[in-house]
Parts: structure tokens; sequence; C-alpha cells
């Protein structure tokens, strides 16, 4: 071609072409310490460009702290002031539990054995209701909506469960109608292992979820534990557990890689039926490649349940000997 220079194909190389296994051990250095908000795709991390270019000169991956921060924003990542959440007051063991479970993590992945991220997103009104975003319609036609979001007790309520395979970047979710329970919360993942996991992972005696601290999966909660007990002893399963650290949350890896994504496929649009909510979240996908599975679960789940000392007694759970009240397993009953 007449004008030019350089050959096709010819020029300075990419970084990443030089060095491909760059952008992984990036991923690896900041992983246990993404932030960000659980709506939003967006994740944020504490440690400075320095400090991560520093860490990767050290492990033979030689960059400078420009380009560490170019890669950043190319993964959509983000520096923010603390301002961004407010997590109330830290627990002192709790960059201790994060590195805890990431191990956890890493040893059950390299040994084929299930990991699960679980967490009931929050729950939605059905109807004519405003969804926070926006969409594109005809201009001066947008959609019109209630004018106040003040319902009754009458007005029926959306429940998504979901849970995220962090080995194969797929999600569950069952979205119920009724209550938000522990039996709700194990309900959901036994929907999940039926489903899915039981064939994707014929040959595993073992399950690790990573949870919050409170809700219906709650690391106090009787009934989360009475009911994961019956889903050990129905699968042969030894269910592990570990539940992040009080206001600490939005680490759950179900947030940043499910939850987010169902936000940004549904704004601004009216959640008018459970047709409507399934539909959506059915359909949401991601460029990494994010598939999403998602049913209707209209079964009773009544609160107030009481679990009885001797129902406690009775679940086979094994505290680990770190911080044991948030990491322990559920081995399948002896008798």
């Amino acid at each position: 071609m007449a004008g030019r220079i350089r050959r096709p194909g010819a020029g300075r190389k990419s970084i990443l072409e030089h060095d491909p296994k760059l952008l992984v051990t990036l991923e690896r250095l900041i992983e246990p310490e993404t932030r960000g908000d659980p709506e939003s795709p967006l994740r944020w991390i504490c440690k400075s460009t320095r400090t991560l270019a520093a860490q990767l000169t050290r492990q033979k991956h030689p960059v400078s702290h420009e380009k560490v921060a170019q890669l950043l924003r190319d993964q959509h990542y983000s520096l923010q002031s603390n301002r961004k959440t407010e997590e109330g007051a830290n627990h002192p063991d709790r960059d201790a539990q994060f590195r805890h479970i990431n191990a956890e993590v890493k040893r059950s992945l390299a040994a084929g054995m299930p990991v699960i991220s679980v967490d009931t997103k929050k729950k939605e009104l059905l109807g004519n209701y405003n969804n926070a975003g926006q969409q594109w319609h005809a201009a001066k036609k947008p959609v019109k909506v209630n004018g106040h979001d003040f319902p009754s007790p009458d007005v029926p309520r959306a429940y998504p469960y979901g849970i995220y395979d962090l080995a194969r970047n797929t999600g569950f979710v069952n979205v119920g109608t009724d209550h938000d329970t522990g039996a709700f919360a194990v309900a959901s993942i036994r929907g999940w292992w039926r489903s899915e996991g039981r064939a994707l992972y014929s040959r595993t005696r073992a399950l690790l979820i990573t949870a919050d601290g409170g809700g219906s999966n709650g690391s106090r909660l009787r009934l989360w534990k009475l009911e994961l007990q019956k889903l050990a002893d129905e699968t042969d399963l030894s269910i592990s557990v570990c539940h992040f650290p009080p206001g600490a949350s939005k680490w759950n890896k179900v947030e940043h890689r499910l939850f987010s994504f169902i936000s940004s496929n549904w704004r601004g649009e009216p959640l008018r039926d459970y047709e409507t909510i399934v539909n959506l979240i059915a359909r949401t996908t991601t460029a990494k490649g994010l598939q999403v599975t998602c049913r209707l679960d209209r079964r009773k789940y009544p609160t107030g349940r009481k679990v009885t000392n001797e129902e406690i007694r009775r679940v086979n759970l094994q505290q680990a000997k770190f911080h044991g009240e948030w990491n322990y397993t559920i081995h399948p009953s002896t008798h």
C-alpha cells in the first residue's frame, strides 16, 4: 500500500503478548482484597498500583505501575475513596478470614471440587414500580410506572437466591415467592445440585460454600445448619462452609459475578410479574461467558421455625481450627 512505512503486523508487541501470564498473576494478587458495590460490576481495590507492580516484578513479571493501572482499568477495576461504602466496625480477624477463604477456595478448585458462592439478592416488588436505571426508548416515550413505592403487604415479592459456580462461571437462581428462610436457602442449593451440580461433579464427595455471615444462610442460624445436614445426608456430600466476616458481604463472588449483571440486565425494566423476573434473569450473560439458569419456586417456607437443642446436637458439624463459628464442615450422619 502506497505510503505504508511498516509492514503489516510490525511494531512493538503488547506486554500481554510478551508475558501472557501477567494478567492471571495480577488477578491472583488482588483477588483476596477485591471490593465493590454489590449492585455494580465495577470493583475496587486497596493495594496501590506501585505495590502491585513491585509484587509482580518480584514474581518475574516486570511491569510499571502505569501499566498496572491500565490493566486494572481494562478489567473494570477502579480506585475509590473510603466513602464508597459503609462497612461498620472491622473484625480484627477480617483480613485473616479473607485469606482463609481464598486458600480454601483455591485448594478445592485445584482438587476439582465444586465451589459455590451463595446469597439472596434483595427482595423485589412485583408490579408497575420504578426500577433503577435507564433503557433506550423512543424520544419522549418513557415507560410509565407508579408514582410511589409504598405497597401494601398484599403486594407479592420475589426473593432471588443465587448460586454462582466459581469454576464454571455459571449461575443458578431460585426465585422464591414466600419467605427468605434457612430452609429456602438450602432448598435453592439442593435445586442447583439436582439440576446441574451432581451431573457436573459426579465423582465429588465434598462441596465448598462461601456465604455471608447473616441472612438466611447466616453463621448463627440453626435452621441453615439443620437443613444443610439434611442435604448432606441426601447427597452423601461433606459440605464445608466459609462465612465472610461481619460487614464484608460485598466480597462474596455471587455479588460481583452474578447479581451485579442481573441488576444491569433488568435496569429500568418494571418487574411486573414473576415471569418477567425469571426471563430477565435467565437472559443475563456477560462478555466472559456467564450463563444463568433461573427457576420459580412457589413452595411455602414459613417463618418462626424453632430448631431445638436436640435437633442441633444431631448435626454432624466439625468446626475448623480457625474461627470455627465461621468455618465448618457438615458431614453426612453416621447413623
